[in-house]
């Protein structure tokens, strides 16, 4: 009898999609994937899922036990840095594998004018310096950051509204990416942006704000990545991490 190895893949990103859609095809693996629950109406991948979280990392550990499952794959955002530490946490609990699926960061090109900073609180302490008018493209959490920042505007772009605390002066852009070169352009003109905040998320869906910043000689402040966490292997691609997983049921 073929032994199906179950897959839990802690998701919300693209890749974690992809992911899902790749090893649902898969003869030898049920895949559930998790969803935190943060967007109200999130695209649902392929096989089961579950939505909300779990309680910490031994709340996730005992999910694991509960539901026999053979391995983690932690393809959450990259800057979901307390669901990666409860996943490490919870695989050494339970004795299972884990991976990090993680889009490469993006690379600075010739014409950017990228300020790199370890976190938002930073990003807000450079703004004054660098204008008056921001596009905000780090989603709705973390807003309060720039609360206090009273002499500035901001362009807030994310998938559901933000709430409180929040900048006095704001107006809201309700988008899901990927967004289109044109479109960006078409943002940084019509509100007359002269300076970007984003997070270093990587991939294509997002990345054209970065082309229209660098044309138009904008300052960009971009917030780093946190590190995964040690010992945890990444994958850069949902196909690798296929392979991880088919090495998986190769050797039992």
């Amino acid at each position: 009898m073929m032994h199906v190895k179950h897959v839990l893949v802690l998701g919300g990103t693209t890749e974690a999609r992809r992911l899902a859609e790749r090893l649902a095809g898969e003869p030898r693996v049920r895949v559930t994937t998790s969803l935190a629950g943060r967007v109200a109406s999130p695209r649902l991948p392929p096989g089961d899922v579950r939505v909300g979280g779990f309680g910490g990392p031994d709340g996730l550990a005992e999910w694991v036990r509960e539901h026999r499952v053979d391995a983690l794959v932690d393809a959450t955002h990259p800057f979901a840095a307390t669901m990666s530490r409860n996943a490490a946490s919870a695989a050494a609990q339970a004795h299972v594998p884990l991976l990090a699926l993680r889009r490469p960061g993006w690379v600075a090109q010739d014409g950017d004018r990228w300020h790199s900073v370890a976190s938002l609180a930073e990003a807000a302490s450079l703004l004054p310096a660098l204008g008056e008018r921001v596009f905000l493209t780090t989603g709705r959490m973390g807003l309060a950051a720039f609360a206090e920042l009273h002499s500035l505007w901001f362009l807030v772009r994310s998938v559901d509204a933000p709430e409180p605390p929040c900048p006095r002066r704001m107006d809201v852009l309700l988008d899901r990416g990927p967004f289109s070169l044109d479109g960006e352009r078409e943002i940084l003109r019509r509100h007359r942006i002269d300076v970007l905040v984003t997070k270093d998320s990587g991939g294509d869906a997002t990345a054209p704000k970065l082309t229209a910043a660098r044309e138009a000689g904008i300052p960009v402040v971009v917030v780093r990545r946190p590190p995964v966490p040690g010992g945890v292997p990444v994958a850069a691609t949902p196909d690798e991490a296929v392979e991880w997983v088919r090495r998986l049921y190769a050797s039992g």
